[in-house]
């Protein structure tokens, strides 16, 4: 339990280095990705995107973006704190965050299971994303890739496919475990590998994610979930993903 805090610490901390700057000018700490501000009364608020919702054009399109974040991770949002509401305190544990949420998620309702998950996966998302991203890693993150799977191409080739192969609704994750190693995984929904759950196989600190609901792709690419995966390749914040992963021992 003591490195699932762990994780979800430091993956705040290595985004608080880091700064996104909007289409429009605006520098925003994407710490608020990860662990989303209390605002008064004690309910989680939707953040703001880094960037424009055209931003990610061609590669991902303004409609999708505005309606994926606006509506549904909203709702997730909305959900959660109505779900929150519902739960024992002691169950639950001080402060409402989503370390306290996650360890004890096995304890709790469906809904801030679900909710909750739906929050966080989606603040993460959005700030592993980025205009003009793409291309492949440096850094630790690069080498590290290419010593566990012998290739970058080869990594995006495991990666992809775990994407593809998530039956219904999901994620496709890259998690370094607590032993250091680099796995790539996949959960049903909004489930997370930083949830206390036997059902998860792979627990450890995200370090990449993909959202392969349908509506994350659906109004550009109908059922065609590879062309999705293919064009999200083309946005991803490699600068994210290696504070991730430098951040988590």
């Amino acid at each position: 339990m003591n490195n699932r805090r762990d994780f979800i610490k430091k993956s705040a901390l290595a985004l608080a280095a880091i700064t996104a700057t909007s289409a429009i000018g605006k520098t925003l700490s994407p710490t608020e990705f990860i662990e989303s501000a209390l605002v008064d009364g004690g309910k989680y608020s939707l953040p703001a995107l880094p960037y424009a919702y055209d931003a990610l054009e061609p590669h991902i399109d303004k409609l999708t973006m505005e309606i994926h974040h606006s509506k549904h991770h909203k709702a997730y949002v909305d959900n959660m704190n109505k779900a929150l509401e519902t739960v024992d305190g002691k169950v639950l544990g001080s402060p409402q965050t989503f370390e306290n949420i996650f360890e004890n998620v096995s304890k709790l309702p469906a809904a801030l299971r679900n909710n909750a998950g739906g929050h966080y996966n989606h603040s993460l998302f959005w700030s592993l994303m980025k205009l003009n991203g793409g291309g492949e890693p440096k850094g630790k993150l690069a080498d590290a890739i290419k010593t566990t799977f012998g290739s970058f191409d080869e990594f995006k080739k495991q990666f992809t496919d775990a994407g593809m192969k998530r039956f219904g609704s999901g994620w496709a994750w890259l998690v370094k475990t607590k032993e250091g190693k680099l796995v790539i995984t996949s959960t049903p929904n909004q489930d997370n590998p930083l949830m206390n759950l036997e059902s998860i196989e792979v627990k450890g600190g995200p370090v990449l994610a993909l959202d392969v609901w349908e509506h994350a792709y659906y109004l550009k690419n109908q059922n065609k979930r590879a062309d999705y995966i293919a064009s999200w390749w083309n946005v991803v914040n490699w600068e994210t993903a290696e504070g991730l992963y430098t951040s988590l021992k």
